[in-house]
This record gives C-alpha cells, structure tokens and sequence, in this order.
C-alpha cells in the first residue's frame, strides 16, 4: 500500500508508491531533493529519517556507513518506506521547474579528442529542445534495459546539440561508441537529471575541480557563468594521469585570456617523458589546497573520480574551513 513521506524543514508531502524509493517518489511529485547517482554509491542524497522505518535497499557502504545508520542516516535514492515517516533533507528549489522527459537523439558528430575520450555531438528532434540546469546529467538507455550516465558538456543557452565526454573504461557500452557507433545513430535518454549545478543565487567566489571527464559538467557551468554575466571570481583545477588526459586543456586557456575573473590550473599527476610538462603535479585537490588555505567564503563544485570527490570534500571542510553546504558534487560512481 502507499505511504506518506513528510519532508522537513519544509513540510512538504508526497506518496511513496508500492516498491518506489524515496527520491523516485519525490522526483515524481514535483520535490527534487539533492541527490546524484541514483544508485546507492555517491551518498549525495543521505538525509535522516525522523519518525518510522524504511528498507535501506542495495548500496555502498563508502556511500552509508553502519554508524550513519545507527545515527539516523539513509540514501534516498534506495529506501523504502516500511509505513509513513518523516526524513529531513536538502531540497533544491532551482531544478523542481525542470521536467525530467525520455526523448530520442540522433548522433550528430564524433570527435575523438584523446585516444580514450570521445565527444558525442547529439541532436534532438527538430520539434524539441531540452530544458536542464548546466552541470546536470542524462541517462542513455539502452536496448537491454539498463542505464548509462553522463554530464551534459554544454549550457543550457547552447542546446543546438547536446554534448557528450565518454571515457572508454572498457565496458560495453563505451567498447560500441568507440568501435562501432556510427554518425546519424539513433539514442535514447531520459533527463535532465541530478542536483550537479551553479548556484547562482550566491556570491562567493567559485572553486571548479575536475578529474578527467569531470570536465564536461565544469565546462557547462563555466560556459553558463559567462553567458549570464556572474561576475564572481572562479578558478578552475583540472587534474588528469598525462597531459594528453586534458583533452580540451586549450578550451579553458583561452577562458583565461579571454575573462578576468576566470583562472585555469592544469594538474598532471603522471606526467610521460614526452609530455615536457612544467606544470603542477600531484593530486588536484591538493593543488587547490595549497593555493587557497581559507575556504570559509568560497564554494566548491567538484567533479569525477570519487577518490578525488571524497578528498576533497573531506580534506576542504576539515582543514579550510569550507562550510558544508558549499560543497557541490558529481562522482561518477559505478552501480552498487
């Protein structure tokens, strides 16, 4: 039978279907609660339950630990009611306006930018176009029934076609873009999706950091700062094994030179022989430790491995003075 979730502070109401999670049934009541992977692994939608009991469903226990369990804690992406109960979480106003739709694409263009990242080029139906906050994500869906996620790479304003960074990890879908996937193939996906984007009701200043591919979403918020005009300072750190891992390195150089209150730093922390890399070296957020000692101020959106993601939020509430609330995230996590 259904059960009623009451969400605090706000007060807010929602019916949790027969077998649906928490956040499902939120998303589809119009509430869009901070969440990310949807999966049980990032730990980005951990609130705690108030009144009641629920099933914690499958997850991982880096996501939700034994001891935030016996605190009260649970992953809204995977519980289940086991009657009425009250949780209290994050809710995010900007992205409850945003529809969530299951559209077709065509693949418009390929660009293999580095020997293992492909940039996808999509477009959609000539009647159609997708509303999405810059940072967010969709989901590809796949004959088999199951999902793959990826950062839409450009902002909202430039939605002619809908930009893709893949990584060829080895997995089956990445093996069919990079092997057998043609131009003019046709995709499906649902989105936009996630709580991954710029506050823009805030002016402290910004600290981008990325690893990898977790460039895509970073390159949609900083393209959608400068559409818009937000003045604030941002400096972006973009951490990769080789320099040929910074696979559109020129792409944030020339948003350098181009904007003052815009500053690029490039991490390598494996650099080849043939990179001559002068550099920074090392981990990325480390880099960004080092360069700014107080982040009582600032907020942090961070993207990509979560090794990377976990640092960082760990190492700058605790030694930077970062409040907790200003930390954003995307770790692009596998399915638990």
């Amino acid at each position: 039978m259904p059960h009623q979730v009451t969400l605090k502070p706000s007060g807010h109401v929602f019916t949790v279907l027969k077998g649906e999670a928490i956040l499902d049934a939120a998303l589809r009541e119009g509430y869009v609660i901070a969440y990310g992977c949807r999966n049980g692994a990032c730990g980005t939608c951990k609130g705690r339950l108030l009144e009641g009991k629920v099933d914690y469903g499958v997850y991982q226990e880096s996501a939700l630990t034994d001891a935030e369990k016996r605190l009260g804690m649970a992953l809204f992406c995977q519980a289940r009611p086991r009657g009425d109960i009250v949780i209290e979480c994050r809710e995010i106003g900007a992205a409850k306006d945003v529809r969530i739709r299951t559209l077709p694409c065509r693949v418009q263009k390929m660009q293999r930018v580095a020997a293992d990242v492909m940039v996808l080029s999509l477009k959609l139906p000539a009647a159609e176009r997708l509303q999405f906050l810059a940072g967010q994500y969709v989901d590809i869906l796949l004959k088999d029934g199951q999902r793959r996620s990826f950062s839409l790479a450009n902002a909202p304003h430039d939605d002619e076609f809908l930009q893709l960074h893949l990584r060829n990890y080895g997995g089956p879908f990445s093996e069919h873009v990079f092997n057998a996937m043609r131009e003019r193939d046709i995709l499906r996906f649902e989105g936009p999706l996630g709580t991954f984007f710029l506050r823009e009701d805030s002016d402290k200043p910004v600290i981008l950091l990325a690893s990898g591919t977790g460039f895509a979403p970073i390159k949609a918020i900083v393209e959608h700062a400068f559409h818009t005009g937000d003045p604030r300072p941002m400096v972006l750190y973009w951490g990769a094994r080789t320099r040929a891992d910074l696979y559109m390195s020129a792409l944030p150089e020339r948003w350098e030179h181009e904007h003052n209150n815009f500053r690029y730093v490039p991490v390598v922390s494996d650099p080849l022989p043939n990179d001559d890399w002068h550099g920074r070296t090392g981990l990325v957020h480390e880099a960004a430790l080092n360069d700014i000692a107080d982040m009582g101020g600032c907020q942090v959106y961070a993207c990509g491995v979560p090794v990377m993601v976990e640092a960082a939020h760990r190492d700058f509430t605790s030694r930077c003075g970062l409040p907790e609330e200003e930390f954003f995230s995307d770790a692009f996590t596998p399915s638990a």
